[in-house]
């Protein structure tokens, strides 16, 4: 589908913040802001799961180490 442009450390800490935002969406936050962080939560630990960014594509980025 769309090819990996996403490093391990730009995964794990998109992972991290995604089950951050989405702790503080389930406990802390309320009404449209838990809505908000845990849109983005899930959202980031999705780009995180595939290793794949969009907007990453579109920019022509790519964070993964490549062999010289």
């Amino acid at each position: 589908m769309f090819e990996k442009n996403m490093g391990t450390v730009d995964r794990a800490v998109r992972a991290v913040i995604g089950v951050l935002l989405l702790i503080l969406a389930f406990t802390t936050f309320g009404g449209v802001w838990a809505w908000i962080a845990g849109l983005i939560g899930i959202v980031l630990l999705a780009t995180a799961a595939m290793g794949t960014c969009p907007p990453y594509s579109l920019l022509g980025i790519d964070t993964r180490k490549t062999k010289a």
